[in-house]
């Protein structure tokens, strides 16, 4: 199977959100998602499935404000888990939960779909094999059909013990303001491709993967970002093949007018909507 989520594409690496409760939140990322922690301070904690690669931090910033409505930023990140049968045991073990949540099959992948306490969207999935997927004039076949649950099920009768390992960030999807500006932004100035049309939203990827990204204007066109202690997402990495290809696309991003700091070593810029992306090699 065609791995996605490694050199020579880009693709997302981490992400960086902001809870209300740093100690009833990794109850929950760890009791319901299957996280381990491989890092925490008092405000902070690093989270991973591996037990050395941090795929999700999540922090409690002084004076924090909940979840604000309408606004850009986070829609919801996305753990790609390694086989059907992972799923099969995340769903046993999720409808055991007693939480509420959804199921979509996508055609390109299947996928669940819950709230943190603070109402951060996440999404659970597998994909199918790539050479299922449906291409035509350059985009993906994805729809959003009902999950067939009992097939699902019927795949694994294992005991859940957490998050797989081998489980990646497979994407991210973004409120933003202007789709027309943020397409422009991440093809023109990150590289990426647009992969499939969505009402008011887009898709976008490297390598003929469905999407690392989606963008969507659901929030309103000229959405607001949210003031930055408030609920959601704080930053999202890029990871890129090598250096050379960073230094590209940071002189991409000038053409189009974008700025750059530097924060650790690290470049950092913010997206149109106010979305910031750390870019790692």
């Amino acid at each position: 199977m065609k791995n996605f989520h490694q050199r020579p594409n880009i693709f997302v690496g981490q992400v960086n959100i902001n809870v209300t409760n740093l100690n009833s939140s990794l109850e929950f990322y760890q009791k319901v998602i299957g996280f381990q922690i491989l890092e925490q301070t008092d405000r902070k904690a690093v989270l991973t499935a591996d037990g050395k690669i941090g795929l999700l931090t999540i922090e409690q910033p002084v004076d924090v404000l909940p979840k604000e409505k309408g606004k850009t930023g986070l829609f919801h990140f996305a753990l790609l888990l390694p086989t059907r049968a992972d799923l099969s045991v995340f769903l046993r073990h999720l409808s055991e939960t007693g939480l509420r949540f959804g199921a979509s099959d996508h055609l390109v992948s299947e996928a669940l779909y819950i709230t943190d306490p603070d109402g951060n969207g996440i999404e659970v999935y597998i994909d199918r094999l790539a050479i299922e997927w449906t291409w035509s004039n350059g985009e993906v076949k994805m729809v959003s059909d009902p999950l067939d649950v009992e097939s699902l099920l019927a795949v694994s009768d294992m005991d859940w013990d957490g998050l797989p390992a081998d489980t990646v960030m497979g994407h991210v999807h973004l409120h933003v303001a202007d789709l027309q500006k943020a397409e422009e932004f991440y093809t023109k100035g990150l590289g990426f491709t647009v992969v499939s049309h969505y009402p008011q939203a887009v898709f976008i990827s490297t390598g003929d993967y469905h999407h690392h990204i989606a963008l969507n204007t659901w929030q309103g066109v000229g959405a607001s970002k949210p003031r930055e202690n408030s609920v959601g997402i704080n930053w999202y990495t890029l990871t890129f093949p090598n250096e050379e290809a960073i230094a590209k696309v940071i002189e991409q991003l000038q053409h189009l007018g974008a700025s750059y700091i530097v924060e650790d070593g690290l470049f950092v810029i913010e997206d149109p909507s106010g979305n910031k992306i750390q870019l790692t090699v």
